[in-house]
């Protein structure tokens, strides 16, 4: 991740007491802001990996050697880790030593290269395994492709498909999924369907997760139309929709304000028996959320039927409700556990977000603490929304407070933050202290970018007017 990138982990404890206008609120629960593993959990990993280091180096003086399958089982471990470097320098020591090499163990090298976007030492790995008169499996190819797909060089996985297919290679389900997920994360929708074609010539049958990825795009760039074809198609070919199908067609639906188009949805996926979970829930919070939806919300819930009713109808009329009339109903998070569909971080970005943004950050403040309460970790979006509410509202020592802190901790806040905290600074007329933080900001190497900028070119307008 680049300097300014959000961290998305959890963050240590917060002493903070936020203070209400009528009483004091403290967080009843610490503020979870812990690193992603527990003190004990980093403890036993770092010593699973200098163990599986110290194994490798008995191994390597060993008398008679270990056979391959030893080597490949810790160097195995190492990748599934995340410790590419380590895994590759072992193996040099290894090959060092007169250790021969089989193709599991180019699959590993080949995958830390990819994991390290070394697509450049990938395939030079890939010229020696022609050497050593070995073949290249499917998982060598899959893993050659994924590195090209994760290195945003997905014209390239396209060349060497085209350039494998020639040679005779025959690829499976696996190997299309990841050139049609990286042409789809590109916007490129027609060549991922065309692909699908392809596979079709090649007497391999896309599966659900291929037709669930290029629907769930075509649902995102407002294609209904292609969406509702390749929805056919999967039923016509005897594949049954899964889980990101339906939220696919259901999000398209809802963005376009098809609410009973998404109703019929909703309801096909809950004949078929597929339970929604929390992702379909976000959707349906987030699009009411931002249109203030409470009819349509009822019409999507479907409110004859009263296992739909009892789970979400009342917690989608608490968010409605909370933009239509300004009010807060008590525990719109822990209703939503209660019913059996446990709120994740997202849910709880989306609500308190619209709460600030209807400028209500008691109600936000009261939802962030149900929000620790229940366990869920917030993430830097979550501080952000939170501190830009704070500036608003004109809490902003407490917005600061929360600020000092991470910066005090060491944690990398992004541009994001800074900006709002220039912001609320500015709003105040503290330019003289925007200034300062924004000079803070450039020490922390995290540049500043146009939305920075115009919040500061706006502070110094306002200033100049004020002299006049």
């Amino acid at each position: 991740m680049r300097s300014c990138a959000a961290r998305r982990c959890a963050f240590p404890h917060l002493p903070l007491c936020i203070r209400c206008s009528s009483s004091s609120i403290i967080l009843s629960s610490p503020f979870p802001l812990t690193p992603k593993f527990f003190a004990h959990s980093q403890t036993r990993d770092v010593n699973s990996f200098h163990d599986s280091i110290a194994s490798f180096i008995r191994f390597l003086h060993q008398h008679p050697p270990p056979s391959i399958l030893q080597i490949n089982k810790i160097l195995g471990s190492l990748a599934k880790a995340q410790h590419h470097r380590t895994a590759i320098s072992l193996f040099a020591q290894a090959e060092f030593r007169g250790f021969t090499p089989d193709l599991f163990t180019i699959n590993i090298l080949l995958n830390c290269y990819c994991h390290l976007d070394d697509m450049y030492s990938a395939f030079s790995i890939l010229g020696k395994i022609h050497k050593m008169g070995l073949q290249p499996d499917t998982v060598t190819l899959n893993t050659l492709i994924k590195g090209l797909c994760i290195g945003n060089q997905v014209g390239e996985a396209w060349d060497f498909y085209d350039e494998l297919t020639a040679k005779g290679f025959q690829l499976d389900e696996i190997s299309y999924g990841t050139l049609v997920n990286g042409l789809c994360k590109l916007g490129k929708l027609r060549s991922a369907i065309k692909l699908i074609r392809k596979m079709e010539r090649h007497s391999i049958k896309p599966n659900v997760v291929i037709y669930s990825t290029i629907i769930d795009r075509l649902c995102k760039y407002g294609h209904i139309v292609e969406a509702h074809a390749l929805y056919s198609e999967m039923i016509d070919q005897g594949l049954l929709p899964d889980i990101v199908t339906y939220s696919s067609l259901i999000h398209g639906h809802c963005s376009k304000g098809q609410w009973e188009e998404a109703n019929w949805f909703l309801h096909e996926m809950m004949l078929k028996g597929i339970e929604p979970n929390v992702y379909t829930l976000n959707i349906l919070i987030d699009v009411f959320c931002k249109e203030g939806k409470i009819i349509e919300a009822e019409v999507i819930l479907g409110r004859d039927d009263e296992m739909w009713r009892e789970t979400y109808c009342c917690n989608l009329h608490f968010v409605n409700g909370w933009i239509r009339k300004n009010v807060i109903c008590a525990g719109p998070v822990d209703d939503m556990h209660d019913s059996g569909v446990a709120p994740d971080v997202v849910t709880c970005n989306i609500l308190l977000h619209a709460v600030c943004k209807s400028q209500h950050v008691e109600h936000g403040i009261a939802l962030f603490q149900q929000m620790v309460a229940l366990g869920v970790q917030p993430d830097l979006h979550t501080l952000n929304v939170l501190i830009d509410g704070l500036c608003k509202g004109y809490r902003l020592n407490d917005a600061w407070e929360i600020f000092e802190y991470l910066l005090s901790k060491g944690y990398r806040v992004n541009v994001y933050t800074y900006s709002i905290m220039i912001n609320g600074l500015c709003r105040q007329g503290l330019f003289d202290e925007a200034m300062t933080l924004l000079s803070k900001m450039k020490e922390k190497e995290c540049l500043p970018n146009s939305m920075t900028y115009r919040i500061l070119l706006r502070a110094l307008l306002g200033k100049v007017r004020m002299i006049e």
